[in-house]
């Protein structure tokens, strides 16, 4: 029978809590509690005259004519930077997981992007697209393919979907080899001995087993595509051309920060922060049932 181990000081637990739980209050709980508050109220730009207006604010972001719009651009790009960066991931992962020649090198380097920031992982693919210095840019044009973002809204979608996959496919290939790793070769030598091809084994045995990394990064990854990739758009289109990659993030930017709409960028806040925890007990309501832990 093993002893339980007893610590006498009740003081002690909330003492090692105490600085997770400042850093939440602190960068989590205040700014939504401010937002909250900006959102059901208006103030002139100097902030001299504040008035109560309720929900105002929220019908006036949902009536306006570019916030629909700015919806379907973020549904758009998220769906795109998760399903590149995820799949990016899981062939990369899968290859180093076979035992290439060089997989700890090959490991090595693919881990180095997830350590760069937003905006300088922009300006990397500025060198490469810009259709004046960039690389592949002037070749684009030169083949006779009118490639140029700053323009072309379709082009500035294609760019700032595969700047910011690109900043997360590291993230997933590390989740991704682990996952892998942890599964036992003897399930995958009893299948391969039963005759299934290396296709089969991977769909019918290595996928299902992956599926609580699966989860675990659609979820993250739903978080960091609304979230996280404003740096990426600010550096590269900042939202144009004509607001062909103004995702809800980078509005809630400009009507705040250049607008000087404070009651309306708030309330938008809100509203996407609200969307994005529907949308994360969605996952967990109807995908996590066909996860296999």
């Amino acid at each position: 029978m093993t002893r339980r181990a007893i610590f006498d000081n009740k003081l002690l637990p909330y003492l090692l809590l105490a600085p997770q739980l400042a850093i939440t209050i602190a960068f989590f709980f205040w700014p939504a509690g401010q937002a909250i508050y900006q959102s059901v109220i208006r103030q002139d730009p100097f902030g001299l005259l504040t008035r109560l207006v309720w929900l105002e604010n929220f019908r006036n972001v949902l009536g306006g004519p570019f916030y629909l719009q700015s919806l379907r651009t973020t549904l758009l790009f998220s769906g795109a930077v998760i399903l590149v960066a995820m799949t990016a991931g899981l062939l990369l992962a899968v290859t180093v997981d076979r035992q290439a020649r060089g997989a700890g090198v090959y490991t090595m380097l693919l881990m180095w992007p997830y350590a760069v920031a937003p905006a300088v992982a922009a300006s990397l693919w500025l060198f490469i697209f810009h259709p004046a210095i960039g690389i592949l840019g002037r070749n684009l044009r030169a083949v006779g393919i009118h490639w140029d973002y700053l323009l072309d809204g379709r082009d500035a979608m294609i760019l700032v979907i595969l700047a910011a996959a690109w900043s997360r496919v590291s993230y997933n290939f590390i989740f991704f080899l682990a996952g892998l790793q942890s599964i036992p070769r003897s399930v995958l030598e009893a299948a391969s001995i039963d005759g299934a091809d290396s296709r089969r084994r991977f769909w019918k045995i290595v996928f299902p087993l992956l599926s609580p990394t699966t989860f675990f990064l659609l979820v993250v990854n739903v978080t960091y595509s609304f979230f996280d990739t404003f740096g990426v758009i600010h550096s590269l289109t900042k939202g144009g051309p004509g607001k062909a990659t103004e995702t809800l993030i980078y509005k809630v930017y400009v009507d705040g920060v250049v607008n000087l709409d404070l009651g309306g960028s708030a309330a938008q806040s809100v509203i996407l922060l609200l969307a994005v925890i529907a949308l994360t007990a969605l996952q967990f309501r109807y995908i996590e049932r066909r996860v296999h832990y």
